[in-house]
């Protein structure tokens, strides 16, 4: 399983973080620091990561199976 995050969708909320701090990383903006990039999920994540991608308010994140 793979996430993505838009750039030009993601404003920086910081949800995705709270909720799956293992699978997503902030930029020292507040930014998802993987933006535009195809990122693996860690082994065992994935429900992590499918909260966190819910979560977001802009819907940046997609999940990728």
């Amino acid at each position: 399983m793979r996430y993505v995050v838009d750039p030009a969708l993601c404003c920086a909320h910081g949800r995705c973080v709270e909720l799956a701090p293992t699978v997503y990383d902030l930029d020292d903006d507040g930014f998802n620091s993987e933006a535009g990039n195809a990122v693996e999920v860690p082994a065992g994540q994935e429900d992590a990561a499918t909260r966190g991608a819910q979560s977001c308010p802009d819907g940046a994140i997609q999940i990728l199976v």
